[in-house]
């Protein structure tokens, strides 16, 4: 599901089963992250699969990529795997306002 960045956020902050994913390269997320991303780099194909696999599907997933594009495919990879609640970051860090470590 995709989201706005506002609605992203409050979610997020109200959801005590979130988990916020980053699904970047690394060397994007030595540029900076959102606090407490996870980082799974969607660029590692079957790595990916096996590290997504790895996860509590029971959780919240907030994804984000540096556009939105990634992180929309991510979330679609996570829906066919069983991830029941995904969401994607509409815009990406690129249009992320919020804190960056």
């Amino acid at each position: 599901m995709n989201l706005t960045q506002e609605d992203w956020v409050s979610q997020f902050e109200s959801d005590d089963n979130s988990v916020i994913l980053d699904v970047r390269t690394e060397a994007e997320c030595n540029e900076g992250m959102i606090p407490n991303a996870i980082n799974i780099d969607i660029y590692e194909g079957q790595a990916f699969i096996d590290k997504l696999e790895a996860l509590d599907k029971s959780k919240n997933y907030y994804v984000y990529c540096r556009s939105g594009a990634r992180s929309a495919k991510a979330c679609e990879v996570m829906n066919e795997l069983g991830f029941e609640n995904a969401y994607n970051l509409l815009g990406g860090f690129l249009e992320w306002d919020g804190e960056v470590v």
